[in-house]
C-alpha cells in the first residue's frame, strides 16, 4: 500500500485536486478554484498563493501545460490544461489517495 508523508499531505491534496480539475479540460486559475468549492459543496477551498505554487509545480513537473487566453469576462488570463503525463499521475495518485483515505477512516471509525 502507497504511504503518504503526512507532511505532504495538504500539498499533494491541492495538487490531487487540481489534476483532476483539469480533467474537464483547459481553465484559468478562478474556474479551478471555483470548481473545487463548488464541486465540494463550498467545503474546500484553497488561497490563491496554494492554488497558483500547486499550478506552477505542476507545470514544472510537465503535468500541467499552460497558455495565455481570454476569459469570459473578456481578460486576459492563464489557461492551464492537463498533459499526458498529468493523467497518467491522477491516476496513480487518486489511488494512493483513496488508500490514505480508507485508512483514516478506519481509524476514525475504530471503537478501541
Amino acid at each position: 500500500m502507497a504511504e503518504i508523508a503526512s507532511n505532504n499531505l495538504l500539498r499533494g491534496t491541492v495538487d490531487l485536486l487540481v489534476l483532476r480539475t483539469l480533467l474537464q479540460g483547459p481553465m484559468h486559475g478562478f474556474a479551478i478554484a471555483r470548481w473545487i468549492r463548488e464541486g465540494s459543496g463550498d467545503v474546500v477551498s484553497f488561497e490563491d498563493a496554494a492554488l497558483y505554487q500547486s499550478l506552477h509545480r505542476l507545470e514544472r513537473q510537465g503535468l500541467v501545460s499552460s497558455t495565455w487566453g481570454v476569459s469570459t469576462k473578456n481578460r486576459r488570463a492563464r489557461f492551464y490544461e492537463l498533459t499526458a503525463r498529468g493523467k497518467e499521475r491522477l491516476v496513480s495518485e487518486s489511488a494512493a489517495f483513496r488508500s490514505y483515505a480508507e485508512a483514516v477512516n478506519r481509524l476514525l471509525e475504530s471503537k478501541s
